[in-house]
């Protein structure tokens, strides 16, 4: 189950099998202006992971929000994984993540052609 609102996701999956994880996660976003890095956007996800619970924040600058926030998200959940088991991404029906790409470019005013500071680059 997945549902998408302006500023929050919810995205939710029971495991099929012992290989497999469930979640239920809860991923709400900002924009906001951070003094070091400039306007971004704050996450908030939290719930649970194979029943545990989940509570991480982290911030992304708007040159690096796009190309990177499912990948952050995806790492910050295989934390509260035990091996085996691995994340190749956080699950959802692609019309989620493309209804949060849009509202994370709104929310940013993200134009083609932005420019992307040269230290992100490293």
């Amino acid at each position: 189950m997945a549902q998408f609102q302006p500023g929050h996701v919810h995205i939710e999956r029971t495991a099929l099998n012992s290989a497999d994880h469930s979640y239920d996660l809860n991923i709400e976003y900002e924009a906001t202006q951070d003094p070091k890095e400039g306007r971004g956007i704050q996450f908030h996800m939290h719930g649970s992971i194979e029943s545990k619970t989940v509570d991480e924040k982290f911030f992304l600058p708007k040159d690096q929000v796009l190309p990177s926030f499912l990948m952050v998200m995806s790492r910050k959940a295989q934390a509260h994984l035990a091996p085996p088991k691995k994340f190749e991404t956080l699950s959802s029906p692609h019309k989620i993540y493309d209804a949060m790409f849009e509202d994370i470019r709104a929310k940013l005013d993200v134009k083609s052609g932005d420019s992307i500071k040269p230290e992100h680059l490293e």
